[in-house]
């Protein structure tokens, strides 16, 4: 098991968190296993930007991010150079720091956030 800290977020994590992620697992499919109610509208498939994260310390030690999801990062509110798709970042053997952006762009559920 890999260490995830996620930073205070108002609405979803209002004080932080330290989660555990299995070695192959989305950071999406971490942070829901532990309550942590991120968006995923697209049902992890990388087809929206709603799951975006920033991930402060560990960012090199995931696979690098495909064509795909590079294109779709471009739409993703706040995009920082280290921002992922939680659903397509897999976690490794290296702790993570992450930081889920105050605001998401979600088409389905505009103006909710």
């Amino acid at each position: 098991m890999t260490q995830i800290i996620v930073l205070p977020h108002v609405e979803l994590c209002p004080d932080g968190a330290v989660i555990e992620g299995e070695q192959g697992m989305s950071i999406c499919h971490a942070l829901l296993q532990h309550d942590i109610e991120i968006e995923h509208a697209c049902e992890q498939s990388c087809g929206c930007t709603t799951c975006h994260v920033v991930v402060r310390e560990g960012y090199n030690s995931l696979e690098a991010a495909d064509e795909m999801e590079d294109d779709l990062l471009d739409k993703a509110w706040g995009l920082e150079p280290n921002s992922r798709l939680s659903c397509q970042a897999l976690v490794g053997t290296t702790p993570l720091v992450i930081e889920i952006p105050k605001y998401t762009i979600n088409m389905v559920k505009e103006g909710k956030r």
